[in-house]
């Protein structure tokens, strides 16, 4: 048996191919929507994908079931409770698909969605009784387990599926043999689940013995622990889940109306009929000269999650990158479904050089600058645009929170005649944030260099943290 975990880390996704060395026939489990890794690898080992497999309904990011089918010829299977625009196999509990030594049998595993399911893998040659591993998906994770809460299954609650999720856990993956490995579709960082492990695998036993929500509980206490203190979800995930059921264009067909070079005349003049520009250099590189009106949303940090919550995905987009970068920020925004993307900026920032009247800066200001600013009762207001809980946790005295996931429905809030030094951790968010803010109008913007981190590295003092509500 062939097994092969690839990871993408930006998304903190796993996905998995599974093939018979004998009769080379493949299966894929979860896959992102660009596929090119997983036709190479079979290509390189002779293998024929035939089966691509949902665990469930993502909403985190668009799949490339479509892809596979389209590229490989590969069948669709989804669990039984899935219904979906396009043709595919629908399995349940007990369900076997068998190729070679290899056999992947059905659990229905519902919980973080409905229709979720799990698979278990055997390798033929080593035992037909007992599973080599399980793939979870979204329903058991290292150290966690799916959120109920997503409500990316319409008409369907978090109660409800917290029901099916204490169940599928105690009835369906609980009673398999303690040696199974365990394969999840996520890992550390993903917003599928609380506290996710950076592991890549572990075993029934190991997650028997340390998974908070494996212990035993009554229902009632089980619900309540995987339901509170849950990160709030992007509002992109909703439409993504929706993505995963549609016979949608393929990610090949989006980019090459996408990959287009827009020269800067050009972009200006779209941007003033809506269309938003995105700069996706580092935070330092967009500060020292960006764009009019462009918001910076960096390619070395969360860049899908920040680019599905702060943009608008109905709304024509176009990415100023550094040359050479201009394809993976389109296709990472073809990730998570976001297609509208117009083009490029042609030549990246050197387009911008002797054109002054396009540009602008975004002043950024030292902790200690601002603690003396502070000190000698500026007209400023600290913005906080972590997290309500980072900010409970400890903060600049004096600082307002508005979340960047809320800033742009907020603005109204902040005063227009004082200085806004914007924050967040270490500096990503905040720019993200001071761009947005540049863009509403407001003139005297500053971000904080290296964000909460280097105010308290300085030394520099802290309120105390404020207890939850």
């Amino acid at each position: 048996m062939y097994f092969q975990r690839y990871y993408l880390g930006c998304l903190a996704h796993a996905s998995y191919m599974i093939a018979d060395e004998e009769t080379k026939i493949a299966a894929v489990i979860d896959p992102q929507r660009d596929i090119d890794q997983y036709l190479a690898d079979a290509e390189a080992n002779g293998f024929q994908i035939k089966y691509v497999f949902l665990t469930h309904f993502h909403a985190d990011f668009v799949a490339g079931h479509i892809e596979l089918r389209d590229k490989a010829g590969a069948k669709i299977y989804l669990g039984e409770r899935a219904q979906a625009e396009y043709d595919f196999t629908p399995v349940k509990d007990g369900d076997v698909v068998e190729f070679g030594k290899v056999r992947l049998s059905v659990l229905e595993t519902p919980g973080h969605t409905p229709e979720g399911i799990s698979l278990l893998v055997y390798d033929l040659a080593q035992s037909d009784r007992d599973p080599h591993a399980v793939l979870t998906g979204d329903t058991l994770f290292i150290g966690d387990v799916g959120r109920p809460d997503l409500l990316a299954s319409i008409g369907v609650t978090a109660d409800e599926l917290a029901d099916m999720l204490y169940d599928s856990l105690n009835n369906k993956l609980l009673p398999l043999p303690d040696a199974t490995l365990v394969y999840p579709a996520h890992g550390a960082g993903s917003m599928c689940g609380k506290q996710l492990s950076t592991e890549a695998f572990s075993t029934i036993g190991e997650q028997r013995r340390y998974n908070y929500a494996l212990q035993p509980m009554s229902r009632a206490e089980f619900k309540r622990l995987v339901t509170e203190d849950q990160t709030e979800a992007p509002d992109y995930f909703v439409h993504d889940a929706i993505l995963n059921r549609q016979d949608r264009p393929s990610l090949e067909a989006a980019l090459r109306e996408s990959l287009k070079p827009l020269d800067i005349h050009e972009v200006v003049k779209l941007q003033r009929s809506g269309a938003q520009v995105v700069d996706v250099r580092d935070a330092i590189d967009f500060a020292g000269a960006h764009l009019k009106d462009s918001i910076n949303i960096g390619l070395k940090g969360k860049y899908a999650t920040w680019c599905g919550t702060v943009l608008d995905r109905e709304k024509p987009i176009i990415v100023l990158a550094d040359e050479g970068n201009e394809e993976e920020a389109i296709m990472r925004l073809g990730r998570i479904g976001f297609d509208l993307v117009q083009g490029y900026v042609a030549g990246g920032p050197k387009s911008l050089e002797q054109k002054p009247k396009l540009m602008t800066v975004t002043d950024r200001i030292t902790g200690k600058a601002l603690a003396d600013e502070m000190e000698h009762g500026a007209m400023l207001l600290v913005v906080d645009v972590r997290a309500e809980k980072e900010w409970q946790a400890g903060h600049i005295a004096g600082s307002v929170n508005i979340p960047l996931s809320h800033l742009q429905e907020r603005t109204d809030e902040l005063p227009k005649n004082k200085s806004l030094v914007v924050h967040c951790k270490g500096g990503y968010r905040s720019s993200i944030a001071a761009s947005i803010l540049q863009q509403q109008g407001f003139v005297n913007v500053l971000d904080l260099v290296g964000g909460f981190d280097a105010w308290t590295a300085s030394k520099l003092p802290v309120a105390d943290a404020v207890p939850a509500n």
